[in-house]
């Protein structure tokens, strides 16, 4: 039995299935004003994530908690 190939791209259905982000929540962090900036590309009216850039954006913004207690 063949592996599933990853996908590259994935649209925001496919960010909410893989991440659990709801797509009204992925459309205010693309807003300019957002304090939140999510990664995208957009041709015409369709949105796009590239997968290895979600990966980078998640663990640039993940919180670090310290042993220091």
């Amino acid at each position: 039995m063949a592996q599933k190939e990853e996908k590259r791209w994935v649209n925001p259905r496919g960010l909410e299935e893989r991440y659990s982000v709801k797509e009204n929540t992925q459309a205010k962090w693309r807003m300019k004003n957002s304090k939140i900036k999510i990664p995208f590309s957009k041709i015409g009216k369709f949105i796009f994530y590239e997968v290895s850039e979600i990966e980078k954006w998640l663990k640039d913004h993940a919180i670090r908690l310290s042993n220091d207690d």
